[in-house]
């Protein structure tokens, strides 16, 4: 019988549970014989340090565990020390040095969230919702010093529902490894996959989200409004100001209205609704939290806060946009 191969995996997130489980669990010639994630990071309410999803499960599992703050020529000699013939990366949140890359003899594979070469960078799910896209999927690639532009091996496809929400649409991509891992692993292994370069013309390119992505630009399509606020829907949400207070939306639609509204305009035909001007016409808001309050519907959250009939919401001057060609 053959000896099996040992992978280290590399990752930080809870969405390659469900790859990383069916790697240990999947009986093919190879093990998983190390673990290398992020450090504890402060979470919840009390802010104290926890580990991520990745590590608890590498130590409930009796795994070796390294998780430093940049991985270095320690954690080459310890890969090295083990024996570790290949490398299996997912949502680790470094770029992999030289050293690294190089560190195990049957290479380095990483899983990314996206049907490269489009979205390439640190946001694919939230950026394929928030561009209106119908389908999006992972790719297996080679890992090459350039950030996502290896060679593809494989890739599992994703539909998207017209309901998808940045959250369920995670578990979905979460979900498309397993079948990638079952195929791809034991041609890693014994070494005679094939792969295929990026078409590089077509690359595209999203950045990390931050939390202004949440505020809302009414002078942005309605549509356009209601596919981000589903992207964002996980973090970091979707929010306007008024009167320097933050409100949090929680559902709109678009909808047609008997008045023309500039983009933040506020309907006044309607005490009990908030209906606001977009850039194509108007979306309205059917759920609302004030800080340190409930997600309410617009009805009752108005009973308790008064919003004027004549008020126009601002929106940013300059925002951020998520996505550009390489």
């Amino acid at each position: 019988m053959n000896k099996k191969r040992k992978i280290a995996f590399f990752g930080s997130d809870e969405i390659a549970l469900p790859g990383l489980r069916s790697m240990s669990d999947a009986g093919f010639c190879a093990e998983i014989a190390a673990v290398l994630t992020q450090p504890d990071r402060r979470s919840g309410r009390g802010r104290k340090f926890q580990p991520n999803a990745i590590k608890v499960w590498a130590m409930q599992s009796g795994l070796p565990v390294h998780d430093p703050e940049k991985p270095g020529p320690e954690e080459v000699a310890w890969l090295k020390e083990l024996g570790v013939d290949l490398v299996w990366v997912m949502a680790y949140g470094h770029i992999l040095k030289k050293d690294l890359l190089t560190a195990a003899p049957l290479g380095c594979f990483n899983l990314h969230a996206s049907l490269l070469p489009q979205y390439r960078g640190a946001s694919p799910i939230e950026t394929s919702l928030a561009m209106g896209d119908r389908k999006t999927g992972v790719t297996l690639m080679e890992v090459i010093p350039r950030m996502d532009a290896g060679p593809v091996i494989d890739v599992e496809e994703v539909e998207i529902s017209d309901h998808e929400t940045g959250p369920s649409l995670r578990h979905k991509i979460a979900d498309a490894c397993v079948p990638i891992v079952h195929r791809a692993m034991p041609l890693l292994v014994n070494g005679n996959y094939q792969k295929t370069n990026q078409d590089e013309p077509r690359a595209t390119y999203c950045r990390k989200l931050s939390k202004e992505d949440g505020r809302i630009n009414f002078n942005m399509a309605g549509e356009e409004l209601v596919t981000r606020m589903r992207a964002f829907a996980g973090w970091p949400g979707t929010f306007f100001t008024y009167d320097d207070i933050v409100l949090r939306v929680g559902q709109l639609r678009v909808v047609s209205c008997s008045q023309v509204l500039k983009p933040g305009e506020r309907f006044s035909g309607a005490v009990q609704s908030l209906v606001v001007g977009s850039g194509n016409g108007a979306v309205e808001i059917l759920e609302i939290q004030k800080p340190g309050g409930k997600m309410l519907p617009v009805a009752d959250f108005l009973r308790g806060f008064s919003l004027p009939q004549d008020v126009t919401f601002s929106s940013p001057v300059d925002q951020a946009i998520l996505l550009r060609k390489i």
